[in-house]
């Protein structure tokens, strides 16, 4: 038995310490927005925040999380978490969509940490983060329009 603060509830989960995280969001608590992509933590398709630092669920097991504040897709809020849905829109980011919930928790956890980043930021940041519609123009112009939107 596990007990994960997921989006400010806690929960006592019935799963081995060494479970992914990522399952447990899945599988126990129901919040599929988190997304199974590769399981080696190399897609970004999973990632959370975890003291709202952007993690790879795949490759967090529940016991390293217990005791950690976990925010997923489903409740990330905030300016940033604002600027970056509304631009996301704007500029037409998403394609097939299944990689965006990891790419908009890295992007909001970029903006967090450093609100007016450069291409170079966004890269570093957004590293290891896949697009297989190769959106990855539409996201760094995204993620340089969230910025704007939040000095506004």
């Amino acid at each position: 038995m596990v007990q994960l603060t997921v989006n400010g509830q806690t929960h006592d989960i019935d799963v081995d310490a060494d479970t992914p995280l990522l399952w447990a969001l899945r599988d126990e608590l129901g919040m599929t927005g988190t997304k199974f992509g590769c399981g080696l933590a190399l897609c970004g398709a999973c990632t959370v925040h975890i003291d709202g630092v952007a993690m790879r669920s795949c490759q967090t097991t529940v016991e390293d999380a217990e005791g950690t504040e976990i925010t997923t897709i489903e409740a990330i809020e905030g300016k940033a978490a604002d600027a970056v849905r509304a631009a996301w829109q704007e500029i037409q980011v998403p394609q097939c969509g299944y990689c965006q919930s990891g790419q908009i928790m890295s992007a909001t956890a970029l903006l967090v940490e450093n609100a007016k980043p450069t291409d170079e930021d966004i890269d570093t940041a957004m590293y290891g983060n896949a697009c297989r519609c190769a959106t990855y123009h539409r996201i760094r112009k995204a993620i340089h329009r969230a910025a704007d939107l939040m000095e506004a």
